[in-house]
């Protein structure tokens, strides 16, 4: 076990330049204080001529960030490991669309990094209380990685736990907001809970526990924008159309009907577990933003910003 726990994260290397990730090391580099941010990409990606690309490694270099190159997909363990070696802090934010037994890899070269503390890809929901065997098989792999984290002793860990991303319970694809339509769907009945953080919040906050002091130590720490019940997403957003929306259930019976026709198709995975209400949702006041009073967006104020009349 590391014995660095008060001496806080001083070299700090971020994996992937994502939407999650650009949030993080903005929010990092802005209460960075003398702590040095590098992100990890793939060679391709630093060497880019893409303009949308170019404009992202400006803002890095204004930022102070450093690229790294190196590969997730191709590189080994061991070759990670080696890169991650460098730093004090590693935190991922390389989500599930790296594909199968990426969470593995990245938690396994950390592990055998020796690197002080890991923040792995956990923004999102409690994979302990869903439990093994859900509808969304890839949260399987989230359990393993927690397992292998406190199986060991090498290494400290940290999990973020956000629950869903603000923005995409308003996806078009998801179809629990369905503007279209003017309708709202519930996942389960319209008094199941869920929370959903920003992800500009998230980066917010995922800083903050970073550089936090005393440090937080081989422990879960919930954050969230809003915990609410899809009765109150119809709510808000009827207000703030300001016109009649219909309300139509998806309840868990026929959302596993759903899922049992397309067995393979990922948002049904998804909808079927959120509508199941386990772990997906806490109580806000427990939460390290409303401990430490840290101002974040609710639904009502992202719905304000986001919906039109």
């Amino acid at each position: 076990m590391s014995n660095h726990q008060n001496t806080g994260s001083r070299n700090i290397l971020v994996l992937g330049a994502g939407e999650l990730g650009m949030a993080v090391m903005r929010a990092l580099s802005a209460q960075a204080e003398g702590a040095k941010v590098s992100v990890l990409l793939r060679a391709s990606a630093i060497e880019t001529q893409d303009p949308s690309r170019l404009a992202q490694l400006s803002e890095l270099q204004t930022r102070g960030i450093k690229t790294l190159a190196g590969d997730i997909a191709k590189d080994t363990v061991s070759e990670l490991a080696a890169l991650f070696a460098a730093f004090d802090t590693v935190i991922s934010c390389v989500g599930f669309a790296a594909g199968p037994g990426t969470q593995t890899k990245l938690t396994q070269a950390a592990i055998e990094s020796g690197v002080e503390r890991h923040f792995p890809w956990q923004f999102g929901v409690d994979y302990d209380v869903i439990g093994p065997g859900s509808a969304q098989d890839s949260f399987d792999e989230q359990l393993h990685v927690r397992n292998l984290l406190r199986a060991q002793q090498r290494i400290e860990w940290v999990i973020v736990s956000t629950g869903m991303f603000t923005s995409f319970l308003f996806e078009t694809s998801f179809g629990v907001v369905d503007l279209a339509n003017n309708t709202v769907h519930t996942l389960g009945d319209w008094d199941t809970q869920l929370t959903i953080t920003t992800p500009e919040d998230i980066g917010l906050l995922t800083a903050m526990i970073v550089f936090k002091q005393p440090r937080f130590v081989n422990r879960i720490v919930y954050v969230a924008g809003d915990t609410i019940t899809y009765g109150q997403l119809a709510d808000v957003v009827e207000s703030a159309l300001g016109r009649e929306i219909s309300r139509v259930p998806w309840s868990v019976p026929m959302l596993r009907a759903e899922l049992a026709k397309r067995p393979d198709d990922q948002l049904s995975k998804y909808r079927l577990v959120f509508a199941e209400g386990r772990g997906v949702a806490w109580d806000k006041a427990g939460t390290f933003n409303a401990e430490e009073d840290i101002d974040v967006v609710t639904l009502e104020r992202w719905v304000a910003g986001h919906l039109e009349r």
